[in-house]
């Protein structure tokens, strides 16, 4: 991986982020309403899944993902909504305040709204 999120249509780089935290992914949805492409048909590589990248790419209809670092909750969410996935290595938590908010929600558009939400919070504080 030459960036921190990357996205494949077929073996062609289509979109990518050097971005950190939840902000490739909203610039990802951004990506994803050009409609140029299907999600359903899209390969997702990301340095690092937890719950909300999981919750967050299950939403956006991604069904094939990979992660250099996937935590224990981000794999268990993946199982339940049964998306391809590999990864590089797996550790049992990531230490974040998102992991932490998400431990116990399981709906992907409550988490959608809260993540959102609290980015454009980080974003705006800039």
């Amino acid at each position: 991986m030459e960036h921190s999120f990357e996205t494949y249509f077929e073996d062609t780089l289509i979109f990518h982020s050097d971005n950190n935290w939840i902000f490739p992914l909203f610039e990802f949805e951004a990506f994803l309403k050009s409609g140029n492409f299907p999600a359903e048909d899209l390969f997702v590589k990301d340095k690092i899944i937890g719950k909300a990248a999981a919750m967050l790419l299950v939403h956006f209809k991604i069904k094939h993902i990979h992660a250099k670092t996937l935590s224990q909750l981000g794999r268990e969410f993946l199982d339940r909504h049964r998306i391809r996935y590999t990864y590089d290595e797996l550790i049992e938590k990531i230490y974040c305040q998102t992991e932490e908010l998400l431990s116990d929600i399981s709906d992907t558009q409550i988490a959608y709204n809260l993540l959102k939400s609290r980015a454009e919070k980080s974003h705006n504080a800039i």
